[in-house]
């Protein structure tokens, strides 16, 4: 099931294509494209989604980018095979085992060739090859490290959105029919048959070997990003990349970020977060688009700052880690 977007008017830069990847013939991907007012723009937002999301639910937050900003960067939003309105299947999936196509790799690398083609057909500028921002959310955060691993000094900053914690099995619940289970160790109020029914709802959509409709196989993300620290990642123009990390829920993604230490994926006077989203679950740009246009914003004035004067950056990147610090606290006091 796909996470409905918000029915909204959208400013006449945005528009929607299709295209064949060159490497992977007979198969479209659609996606859609807002063309900067700019000139020789030298950078391209990409938005990557999750697994219950497509490139609609990014729609708000690029149409609110483009209302705030009049010389927004050029932006991307796409659909994954069998994601959105993308139907094509990835042709490299025939090949392999029933609902377990490709995998989490193989999307970053259907990115770069992506990127290179609509750069062709969409740019009319003098820059040789566009810097990145990544905008993603979920498992798609988990495509984003991999791509900057696998396509490092292409990126000049990212923005992750709830991310996935690649590398746990998310075999979170106790399991009744293992050896050694202790019924008295259930809350008295949770009998064993509510415990078979959770562990089996929270598998069908989150344990890696759980299948889904873009045959998306996610059964090596461990292997393929074993730490949430590391390796640290190398950004456009040979700087550290800029980094944003985005939670939903100031009392368990906290906690479970700070131990992720995905902030630390860049250098710490770069990096900001985790910060707490207000308002929202899971999809991030879908509950709260004014929030993330924010971020968003934020982060381009970094990026754009740390290639003039890096004490300005500084600066700004103290003032942002002052203002969330406040803003968490205020949550976290409401909570309570």
């Amino acid at each position: 099931m796909v996470a409905p977007a918000p029915a909204i008017a959208l400013p006449h830069d945005i528009t929607h294509h299709s295209l064949t990847l060159d490497s992977k013939p007979g198969a479209s991907i659609h996606y859609t494209f807002a063309q900067s007012r700019e000139p020789n723009y030298s950078l391209l937002m990409v938005f990557l989604n999750g697994l219950m999301t497509d490139k609609s639910s990014w729609l708000p937050t690029m149409a609110g980018i483009i209302r705030k900003d009049p010389s927004f960067p050029p932006m991307l939003a796409y659909d994954r095979y069998g994601q959105g309105m993308t139907v094509d299947r990835d042709p490299q999936d025939r090949k392999r085992e029933e609902g377990y196509g490709h995998d989490a790799m193989d999307c970053a690398r259907d990115l770069q060739q992506l990127v290179e083609q609509v750069f062709r057909k969409h740019y009319v500028t003098q820059v040789s090859k566009p810097s990145l921002i990544l905008v993603a959310n979920l498992i798609g955060c988990a495509i984003a490290r991999l791509f900057m691993q696998e396509y490092p000094k292409c990126v000049a900053g990212a923005i992750f959105l709830d991310s996935i914690m690649a590398s746990s099995n998310f075999d979170f619940w106790p399991d009744p029919d293992a050896p050694g289970f202790d019924l008295k160790d259930l809350p008295e109020d949770v009998s064993v048959k509510t415990l078979r029914e959770q562990r089996a709802k929270f598998k069908a959509v989150f344990r890696p070997d759980s299948i889904n409709k873009e045959s998306l196989d996610r059964r090596n993300l461990a292997e393929l990003l074993p730490y949430s620290n590391k390796p640290m990642l190398q950004g456009a123009g040979g700087r550290a990349p800029m980094l944003t990390v985005v939670g939903h829920d100031f009392a368990t993604f906290a906690e479970e970020s700070l131990k992720a230490r995905l902030s630390q994926l860049t250098q710490t006077k770069r990096s900001i977060g985790p910060i707490i989203a207000p308002g929202c679950g899971h999809f991030i740009q879908r509950d709260n688009a004014p929030f993330v246009v924010s971020e968003v914003l934020e982060l381009l004035d970094r990026i754009q700052l740390s290639h003039g004067s890096h004490h300005e950056a500084d600066l700004l990147i103290s003032d942002v880690r002052q203002r969330t610090e406040a803003e968490d606290m205020r949550s976290l006091v409401q909570m309570v």
